[in-house]
């Protein structure tokens, strides 16, 4: 006769599933679990996670690559609330939160996939999605209404960054083959996703690919503004700084005075760069080219830098430096061009016409062309950039903010062309250069940015960060075709292993479980570990025997099985 005692059940502790399916899901309880397919609610709000991470990390792609053009951001903004702020500084703070998280969600969300536990988001979390997901499209929109142009820099970018995002995403999805192996062997689907992967650097240009013997020289540095990051703009310090970077020119802003004083200032008003909130409060929304050029003098042109802080640039600067900025003033256009002479460099002119009412309206180009008479420069050092009035201004260098045909260039007696670096393709460039039109591209402040136009051909840029771009001595990358092609192929055939040897290996495990005994096993792991700390449920039957040995009963009990039940006393 057997006595049956009562089943005993012993729990292994698994705190790594808790805390992902806890997470995730708010499952902390074992039998909260199931490994059944998640549910087609379920499902799409996966596909909503997905899309949200994609969004989100396209959203800080751009901004990353943005960076290039933070400064003009920033003065849209100031011209559309009247207040200066670095409004970057919110937009990062909230996409490095966001993407921090739904990345967190992805990658738990992976290791239900990849342990194959049923998905089940909790309800706080779709909300934190839903938000992430809504903000996120809310910027984007935002963002083409107000800064729309900013795009294009994503392609752009993509010419210095193409090939390396290629090995990024090779790595990527060679990391999450162990993950998805399980999944895709047992939903039995394949995906075209690895090969349009492999062959993306099809699609790859870049000007950066190209024999070294080809590149040509270092791209002239022209300092826009000065150098805006180290001094305020448009101001005699700004210059000097620039050319301390060893800038080959000095471009300026340039504005005519009531009583016809040509001066540097970029903006319409002069609230931003100036103390004309506290000298002339009534008068502080005017124009700037409203006030006669004594009012204009008695400014001053560095507290602001001082007190805003616009490039986070403050911080580094010395005591004898911060005396000097704190007592700046406007400056003028012969001020500039001298300084421009001493130092043997060129000019570039960015001339803005006065108002209809202004005394000097009709004037205004006689009056800039007399005050570079009067600083004493060379006239083949001065650029000229507006359309108005070119037959005046013959004996300067003549260059176009529009982009034309070479023909039309000629026919106005221009030679260069001054374009922002959205509007100049390689292609363009090489059209431009091959017909003796020179080019000079704007803003150039980033090194990718930099090492591309280099790799271009572009003969000079204009840059508000000089200081950054003198350190680039060499194009950031430089590989020649066989070079890139070699890369491209090693890294898709180290990928196609790894990834090929994950499967094969996954496919070979799930079907040894397949074949392999339930019983057998829990019955194995019972023998191997008797203690109460084993790693696998399971469940022991503790038999006693009453009589001193098994009778015949016993064996016709359990035939089928052949268990030796004496090793269980």
């Amino acid at each position: 006769m057997v006595k049956h005692q009562p089943l005993q059940q012993v729990y292994e502790k698994q705190l790594c599933l808790s805390f992902l399916t806890g997470i995730y899901g708010c499952r902390w309880k074992r039998y909260q679990r199931s490994h059944d397919n998640s549910s087609k609610w379920e499902c799409a709000w996966f596909i909503i996670l997905c899309s949200t991470f994609s969004l989100l990390l396209f959203w800080a792609y751009f901004w990353l690559e943005a960076h290039n053009d933070y400064n003009q951001f920033n003065w849209l903004l100031y011209n559309r609330s009247g207040e200066w702020k670095d409004g970057t500084v919110p937009i990062l703070a909230t996409t490095a939160v966001g993407f921090s998280y739904i990345t967190f969600l992805m990658i738990l969300a992976l290791c239900h996939i990849s342990l194959g536990q049923q998905l089940n988001l909790y309800w706080i979390h779709k909300i934190g999605v839903l938000a992430a997901l809504i903000t996120t499209v809310s910027g984007v929109v935002s963002i083409s209404d107000v800064w729309g142009d900013e795009w294009d820099i994503i392609l752009i970018s993509l010419q210095s960054t193409g090939p390396f995002l290629h090995i990024g995403a090779l790595a990527a999805v060679t990391a999450l083959g162990w993950l998805v192996a399980g999944h895709v062997i047992r939903a039995g689907r394949t995906s075209n996703v690895l090969l349009v992967l492999y062959m993306a650097p099809l699609a790859i240009t870049s000007p950066c690919i190209m024999d070294r013997n080809s590149l040509k020289p270092r791209p002239d540095v022209i300092g826009r503004r000065g150098a805006p990051m180290l001094a305020p703009e448009n101001t005699l310090m700004s210059f000097n700084k620039a050319l301390q970077q060893g800038v080959s020119s000095l471009e300026a802003d340039v504005s005519v005075s009531l009583d016809g004083v040509p001066f540097l200032m970029r903006d319409r008003t002069l609230r931003r760069t100036t103390n004309i909130a506290k000298v002339f409060p009534d008068k502080q929304h005017e124009d700037a080219s409203l006030f006669n050029w004594t009012e204009i003098r008695s400014l001053n042109a560095g507290q602001w830098f001082l007190e805003s802080d616009p490039y986070w640039t403050v911080g580094s600067l010395t005591g004898r430096d911060r005396n000097r900025m704190g007592n700046l003033t406007v400056c003028s256009l012969v001020e500039m061009l001298r300084l421009t002479a001493r130092a043997n460099r060129s000019a570039l002119l960015n001339l803005h016409r006065p108002p209809p009412e202004h005394p000097h309206y009709k004037t205004w180009i006689m009056d800039t062309l007399w005050a570079v008479q009067r600083s004493g420069i060379s006239q083949k050092r001065v650029t000229w950039t507006p359309d108005t009035d070119r037959g005046r201004v013959r004996g300067l260098q003549q260059t176009s903010l529009e982009k034309l045909s070479v023909e039309e260039l000629r026919h106005r007696g221009i030679s260069s062309l001054t374009l922002r670096y959205s509007q100049a393709s390689n292609k363009d460039i090489q059209d431009f250069l091959v017909n003796n039109m020179s080019v000079m591209v704007y803003p150039v402040n980033e090194p990718w940015l930099y090492s591309v136009l280099w790799c271009s051909g572009v003969p000079s840029v204009s840059s508000d960060a000089p200081q950054v771009l003198r350190k680039v001595p060499y194009p950031i990358w430089l590989m020649s075709p066989y070079e890139y092609c070699l890369v491209w192929i090693t890294s898709d055939l180290v990928s196609i292993a790894i990834v090929t040897g994950i499967f094969i290996f996954q496919k070979w495990r799930m079907s040894g479980m397949q074949n392999y005994n339930p019983e057998q096993i829990m019955l194995s792991a019972v023998t191997r570990r008797p203690s109460r700390d084993v790693n696998i449920m399971k469940e022991k039957l503790i038999f006693s025997e009453v009589s001193n040995g098994v009778t015949n009963t016993d064996e016709h009990l359990y035939p089928e099985n052949g268990y030796d039940i004496g090793q269980y006393k």
